[in-house]
């Protein structure tokens, strides 16, 4: 069914001050599998079989070590010489942990000394002889355990739903899995090199299917759920979510594009397209001043690439070619086609085709004229459609053609969904096959498609869930957090910083009305170097603190956000030093969040929604709420999937609710206007027209109605005093106007003009490290550890353990398997880390100057499977890195989504918004 703007939906939690609150509708991801998955891949024989064996051992120890000094008491009292010899003997074995080669003899030693030692030594090599049996069952646990879960992973290969995610994840993996589950592992063999890399590279992707809740393909779907009122609940129950998941598959829109620039490089095609003007241009003086998005092409070979664009501010002379140019594409308004424009500049300046297609191609490469007609607009909700109707448009045989050839894609995405794996296969080889002649077809020397040639998102369907407990447990709290949130976001330094640039040059009250020179200035003057300087600077203190944010402009804000900082460090400090060290929770109590929050003051934005990532873990008597991420804006959880979850017509479904649904959010006086950042360079970007108005930026060409789209010309920005707010508004609409941007780029990979422009918008990034410059716990061989920090119900941060390099065992040349598992048992049991946990690997940068760059992503690591083992050992292989552990949760018995399959990890994206504004309707819409 495809969900419409229902009134369940729109409920909200906001509170009777009109603070945020929850949303009623969430977006939830749900693992593809369920996560009893991973139970088939344990041994729990061998981690009994650990502990017994480490009991045993540790037994031993203590017997030995109360030998010590009778036996040398003993051998000191011994006259005989042989006698000594022997005793001396016997204790070296006692010392070293080892049978006697003759241990009838040694128990007949024993007997002859006789009393308590005599006793303890029969003991003792009783123990001795129990351990050699012992270790011996245990080689034999863990070679059957190990060939059964080899066998359960081979299993696991045939997985329909596995399969069909690494189709696109991985299709090299994919295609090499039939051979791989036909292949029986020798429960006598050590599988080889080439098989062990197989087994790690799998079983990663069966634990990343099983445990996390990154929406890719089938790896995990999403469904569209609303919150139950409280009247319609009643006992907190499961979330369910049905079998039957809906693929929504696209074309990746870098072959498109890819496509579109072999068009515009033919000369013959070429003259069919119309051109344009860069939009934004304008006459100054005796110059041209307009915007070039230059584009550079992305990685076709990554996972994942888009195509970057950058945008700069150029001059062109005028002169008397160019003015009639440009009152002859502005009489034509886009419908003046290259070749006819080539032609009227060779008859206008009596050149001949040669030069005049020379001086187009200039101003094609300068940005001053563009080809608009096969670009991609966000909101296209079918990529290929779209192409095939700009096509269609030129009404040229060529061009139909090739509209009438992407038939054949289209038709292979359109049955995608439904297929079985052989026949996706299959159709994934027919869509690469034609689409690499179609590139030839069209002149490529060398065709080349992206990695990932396809999109998949995976609907499952609609769900509820709770809205008491998710009131209780995480609107509460979160509305706490949320008010130090903006103390942590990466953007509001940057927008404090446009501020006092903009009241340094036009002063409070002031006003620009040429907002491109204001962009232009900014960074000319000084947002460039203040970018360059804070990627470059270290952005700790040497006691790990936060340093100071950049505040060259003097702005208090700023200097608030430093406080507010430095406040909850503090109080961390304080608190830390007063926890016990063996205490698994930190409370971060009220009394700090409002010190932070008073510290923080005026500087947060008064408008600030948020969105957030959550995972419930229902436990007996403490259920908690885990945030895994925030983020500021609107919209987020859901613009993605918009596509999944709207109806055939277009007109219905998500993203028509959702547009509703932001009206009733307005400030006042205010309406909303997105910004798009140009043509969708990835498919991550795509998603449902939401906002009733579009900010066109210089250089950029919209689909919107003419009437919803705000040229930049039409902005200008004011200081409001009422406020002390920078804030954009629009001449034609004589309202504010707030920017959104609703795609799934970091905005920091934006153009300049779009990216400066959400400096004025509620888009944020808030990653509060609450350990940043809290000293270390104390270290235990190389291990140090931090408890898990919650705010009331909410866990700001799992338990974790960071295992410096070189502190995790290492497997010895000559080490049997049974020895290796039993390290590993005895390294997570002295260090108290749960049977789950995820590892994530930080690499050392090179020169051994002790700093750490990036990370891997979090890999989850099963003590309980030596298989799992093996595989995070795999992912350590020949690096010099450090080790963060962090503890599974929710566990395995906390969870609360189930499908027909089983419980599932799952996560709900939510929202934490302000009160509705209660605008009239008339007052919002275009």
């Amino acid at each position: 069914m495809s969900p419409t703007a229902t009134s369940p939906a729109q409920e909200s939690t906001t509170t009777a001050d009109g603070s945020a609150g929850l949303h009623g509708r969430f977006m939830l991801r749900v693992a593809g599998l369920p996560v009893d998955t991973v139970i088939a891949l344990r041994t729990p024989e061998a981690a009994a079989w650990a502990v017994r064996a480490a009991a045993e051992e540790d037994r031993l120890v203590d017997l030995g070590a109360a030998l010590s000094d009778p036996l040398s008491a003993v051998v000191g009292a011994t006259e005989d010489a042989a006698q000594r010899r022997r005793l001396l003997a016997l204790r070296r074995n006692v010392f070293n942990n080892r049978v006697p080669n003759d241990l009838e003899a040694a128990r007949t030693l024993a007997a002859d000394i006789g009393g308590d030692t005599g006793a303890d030594l029969t003991t003792w090599l009783d123990a001795r002889v129990r351990w050699d049996r012992l270790h011996a069952e245990g080689e034999a646990v863990l070679a059957a355990g190990l060939a059964r879960t080899r066998t359960a992973l081979r299993e696991l290969a045939l997985d329909d739903r596995l399969r069909q995610g690494l189709l696109l994840a991985s299709p090299t993996l994919e295609e090499r899995l039939d051979a791989f589950a036909a292949d029986p592992a020798d429960p006598a063999g050590v599988p080889g090199k080439r098989t062990r890399k197989m087994e790690r590279s799998l079983l990663s992707y069966v634990y990343r299917t099983a445990c996390k809740t990154s929406p890719f393909s089938t790896l995990t779907g999403v469904a569209l759920g609303t919150f139950r009122t409280p009247a319609e609940e009643g006992t907190p129950a499961a979330t369910r979510v049905g079998d039957d998941w809906t693929g929504h598959c696209r074309l990746n829109v870098v072959v498109l594009t890819r496509l579109a620039e072999l068009v515009a490089a033919d000369p013959r095609r070429r003259a069919d397209l119309p051109v344009a003007l860069a939009s934004g241009w304008k006459l100054d003086d005796d110059r041209i001043r307009y915007v070039q998005r230059a584009v550079t092409a992305g990685d076709d070979s990554a996972p994942v690439s888009f195509d970057a664009a950058q945008d700069r501010l150029l001059f062109l002379r005028r002169r008397g070619t160019l003015d009639a140019m440009l009152a002859l594409l502005r009489d034509h308004d886009g419908g003046l086609r290259h070749g006819d424009l080539a032609r009227w500049l060779a008859t206008t300046t009596d050149a001949d085709d040669e030069a005049a297609g020379h001086y187009l191609t200039a101003l094609l490469d300068l940005g001053m004229l563009q080809l608009p007609t096969l670009s991609l607009a966000v909101h296209d909700r079918d990529p290929i459609a779209a192409v095939q109707r700009s096509l269609r448009a030129l009404e040229r045989p060529w061009a139909d053609q090739l509209a009438t050839r992407l038939d054949g894609p289209a038709a292979v995405l359109a049955r995608y969904p439904a297929a079985d794996v052989p026949d996706r296969r299959a159709l994934l080889g027919t869509l690469r096959t034609d689409l690499l002649t179609l590139q030839a077809d069209l002149g490529a020397e060398r065709p080349v498609l992206p990695q990932t040639l396809v999109y998949e998102d995976v609907s499952a369907g609609t769900t509820t869930a709770g809205l008491a407990e998710w009131t209780a447990l995480a609107a509460r709290p979160l509305r706490s957090v949320g008010r130090v949130l903006p103390a942590f976001d990466v953007a509001l330094p940057q927008r404090l910083t446009l501020k006092g640039f903009f009241l340094a040059r036009f002063g409070r009250g002031g006003r620009c009305e040429d907002l491109l020179r204001l962009v232009h200035d900014f960074h000319e003057d000084i947002f460039r170097q203040y970018l360059q300087f804070t990627a470059t600077k270290d952005d700790r203190l040497p006691d790990g603190s936060h340093a100071p944010e950049e505040n060259w402009l003097g702005m208090p804000e700023i200097a608030a956000v430093d406080r507010a900082r430095a406040a909850l460090t503090a109080r961390m400090r304080r608190s830390w030093a007063q926890l016990s060290p063996d205490a698994e929770e930190f409370v971060l109590d009220d009394d700090t969040v409002n010190e932070v929050a008073e510290a923080l003051g005026t500087a947060a934005p008064g408008f600030q929604p948020h969105s957030h990532f959550l995972q419930l873990a229902r436990r007996d008597g403490d259920p908690l709420v885990v945030l895994n991420d925030s983020f500021g804006g609107l919209c987020f959880p859901f613009t993605r999937f918009t596509h999944c979850f709207d109806g055939t017509d277009e007109v219905t479904g998500l993203t028509d609710a959702l547009r509703g649904e932001l009206r009733g959010l307005l400030p006042p006086g205010a309406v909303f206007a997105e910004i798009t950042a140009g043509a969708a360079t990835t498919n991550l970007n795509l998603h449902g027209r939401l906002t009733d108005y579009e900010i066109v930026c210089p250089g950029e060409h919209s689909t919107a109605p003419e009437e919803a789209r705000l040229h930049l010309e039409d902005l200008h920005a004011v200081h409001d005093t009422d406020t002390d707010r920078l804030v954009l508004r629009s001449r034609r609409l004589d309202r504010e106007v707030v920017p959104l941007y609703l795609g799934y780029l970091v905005p920091m990979v934006l153009p300049e003009i779009p990216r400066t422009l959400l400096l004025f918008s509620p888009t944020a990034r808030s990653v509060p490290d609450v350990w940043r410059g809290v000293p270390a716990g104390p270290e235990t061989a190389g291990v140090t550890r931090r408890p898990r920090v919650r705010h009331h119900s909410l866990v700001l941060q799992r338990r974790s353990w960071t295992a410096a390099d070189g502190s995790l065992p290492a497997r010895a040349p000559d080490a049997t398997v049974g020895e290796w598992y039993l390290a590993w048992h005895r390294w997570r049991v002295r260090h108290g880390l749960p049977a789950q946990v995820f590892a994530t690997v930080h690499e050392e940068t090179s020169g051994g100057s002790g700093g750490w760059f990036g990370g891997s992503k979090p890999q989850y690591v099963d003590f309980e499977s030596p298989l799992s083992l093996t595989a995070l050992e795999g992912l350590l292989a020949g690096k010099q890195a450090r080790t963060v552990f962090e503890e599974m949760l929710p566990g395995e018995s906390e969870l609360h989504v189930t499908s027909p399959r089983g419980r599932h990890v799952a996560e709900l994206a939510v929202e934490m918004l302000p009160a509705p504004a209660g605008l009239p309707e008339e007052d919002r819409t275009p």
